[in-house]
């Protein structure tokens, strides 16, 4: 005997929502149920609107917080919405998942090109021209909060296991005389700067400047130096980058221009930025004329103080000396212009018979190179 197996009837739907038109502000309730006869969707609002979606017209909108509720659409309406308080009706709908189909290709190629050209002029042509003009706007809390959040990814990032950042050397002796270094440099300067000067307890041999009056130094630099002087030297050079915002512009140049936002508006939250901002800060290479501007307000700043320029020069020779050893020297201090040049600037920039005034005891400058201990 033959068994014949008839398919099961839809179960009978009805439901309650919620129904955007799209044009009001306000939403309305509607009524709705399936006709089996036509397979649409069919309801009544509370306002009178009556409404009919075929069933394989309707989308579920994606991406909807929760699960509770389903937010349905017409593939060919953009603005209609039914809101549902449960996901009952999803069997009936065939396609409410489906994508609708990519039509003229040809001008949607265009356009997307047209805007990945135009991101690009704007990061790679329009940022680095309007850096100087934009570091203006940047609030002085602004780039603070930026110098304070790319330190402390600096810490982290030096660190290989990624566990410990490295530590900021706070041995009182060497504190105390890094802050008289600091004091004979600040009475030079021609106005006072409220600068954060932080030792890293690393061996790389370094120093740079960080939006928001921050310098930093290594203590590898700071033990292959053989005089205070030398130490002092970079020090005033970078507190000449401070002083003509040089990190500011150079984040700006190298942020782009979601980067840019987030300068202007004091939104660092973007960890992957900040670590981009944070490896090219440390490895600053400025601009010809940043580079020369900044040993020009060292030659000044160390006369004023009583400080032989000619220990910047010194202080390049060993830099040089070391080689390929300091890498991130050798891509900041010894960037153009030409070190030669740059070493015979700093010693024509003492006058012969300069009569410097010590800078630290023997005492003090053994204590700065033990400021990590």
């Amino acid at each position: 005997m033959t068994v014949l197996r008839v398919g099961r009837s839809p179960e009978p739907f009805s439901a309650t929502g919620t129904y955007f038109d799209g044009i009001a502000a306000a939403a309305t309730q509607v009524a709705v149920t399936v006709d089996e006869d036509a397979q649409a969707l069919v309801g009544l609002t509370d306002s009178g609107v009556r409404i009919t979606w075929p069933l394989t017209d309707i989308r579920e909108v994606p991406d909807q917080a929760g699960g509770d509720q389903m937010l349905l659409q017409l593939s060919n309406d953009p603005v209609q919405r039914i809101l549902l308080n449960d996901h009952s009706l999803t069997p009936r709908l065939p396609n409410r998942s489906k994508r609708p189909k990519v039509t003229k290709r040809g001008p949607l190629i265009g356009w997307a090109l047209a805007a990945i050209t135009s991101v690009a002029l704007i990061i790679f042509v329009l940022v680095p021209t309007m850096a100087n003009q934009l570091a203006r706007f940047i609030p002085p809390e602004g780039e603070r909060a930026l110098g304070e959040v790319t330190f402390n990814q600096i810490r982290s990032a030096l660190d290989q296991t990624g566990l410990n950042p490295v530590p900021v050397c706070d041995n009182p002796e060497g504190m105390a005389a890094l802050s008289k270094m600091e004091a004979r440099l600040q009475a030079a300067l021609p106005e006072e700067q409220i600068l954060t000067v932080s030792v890293l307890d690393h061996e790389m041999i370094n120093a740079f400047a960080l939006p928001g009056n921050y310098i930093v130094f290594f203590r590898g630099l700071i033990e292959k130096a053989e005089t205070p002087e030398e130490v002092a030297a970079v020090f005033a050079h970078e507190i000449g980058h401070v002083v003509s915002r040089d990190p500011t512009r150079h984040a700006l140049r190298s942020a782009g221009s979601l980067g840019v936002l987030g300068l202007l508006f004091g939104d660092f939250a973007g960890g992957a930025a900040v670590l981009l901002l944070a490896e090219r800060l440390i490895e600053a290479q400025y601009s010809q004329e940043a580079e020369a501007d900044a040993d020009v307000f060292a030659h000044a700043v160390m006369l004023d103080a009583q400080i032989a320029p000619s220990a910047l020069a010194t202080m390049f020779e060993r830099f040089l000396a070391l080689g390929g050893d300091a890498s991130p020297i050798v891509s900041h201090f010894l960037s153009h212009p030409t070190l030669g040049d740059r070493i015979q600037a700093a010693r024509d920039a003492t006058p012969a018979g300069f009569d410097a005034v010590p800078l630290l005891t023997a005492q003090e400058w053994r204590a700065l190179q033990n400021i990590c201990d």
